[in-house]
């Protein structure tokens, strides 16, 4: 009886063993990893955009070329408006512009310029206007001598065209230069004493002075002289040659 009572004191100290054996607590499960973070949307990238060429004359073109990486809207001023997100378009500014690119998408914007400078051209060179005649080229060739009948000194009715093409000359000369003194010399054929033709030029000279100035050329810049008989443009003794020298001269007073 001993022996069974030990017998089952042992197995009910197994039991007691193997049922503390049974309700061991089972460690809990590690946390689960946390969840990976969500990536922000990528900020669009203007890889380029430009003007070829950059200078240009009014009216000629140039052409805008860009790149654009992570956009939903690309837009460009100047009248543009919405373009692809890669692309080229000709312009023709008349004057030097700006060009604004605004790239937008879920992560921003960004922006560029592109500049086309309109070149001014040089003003048209003026033309050189044709070199006029000088004083003296009006003087020798457009201001003509007074001739005069033998032994007179009053201004023909045949010279009055001539003396009025001479105050014209002279008034030409005379804006040209306001300082210019014309002389006007009297001369005579080779008849009579050298006193009677000094006084005969000298009413000569002065005769032709006043009847410019009576057709408005100014009378302070005129002068007179009479050289007589002195210098004849024609020395043969015949009516032609006297017919020549009687006459007014025109030079630059010295």
């Amino acid at each position: 009886m001993t022996k069974r009572r030990a017998s089952l004191l042992s197995v009910s100290a197994l039991m007691l063993v193997f049922s503390a054996a049974c309700h061991k607590k089972t460690p809990p499960p590690p946390p689960p990893p946390p969840p990976a973070p969500v990536a922000a949307p990528a900020r669009p990238v203007i890889n380029y955009f430009t003007a070829e060429p950059t200078t240009i004359n009014s009216g000629q073109p140039s052409s805008l070329r860009w790149s654009v990486n992570d956009s939903t809207s690309v837009q460009i001023d100047q009248g543009i408006g919405q373009v692809s997100p890669n692309g080229r378009r000709a312009v023709y500014p008349t004057a030097t512009t700006t060009y604004h690119m605004t790239a937008t998408g879920p992560g921003g914007t960004a922006e560029a310029d592109a500049i086309v400078t309109v070149s001014t051209p040089p003003p048209p060179q003026p033309v050189a206007a044709p070199a006029g005649p000088s004083i003296q080229d009006i003087l020798a060739h457009q201001v003509q001598d007074i001739h005069f009948d033998y032994d007179k000194s009053d201004i023909r009715a045949v010279d009055q065209p001539i003396l009025q093409a001479d105050a014209s000359a002279l008034k030409t000369i005379f804006s040209m230069d306001p300082n210019f003194i014309v002389m006007v010399e009297g001369n005579c054929d080779e008849r009579g004493s050298a006193e009677y033709n000094l006084a005969l030029g000298d009413r000569r000279a002065s005769s032709a002075r006043d009847a410019l100035v009576a057709l408005g050329v100014p009378a302070d810049k005129l002068k007179t002289i009479s050289y007589g008989k002195e210098r004849p443009l024609c020395t043969e003794a015949n009516e032609e040659c006297y017919a020549r020298n009687r006459r007014a001269h025109f030079s630059a007073a010295q």
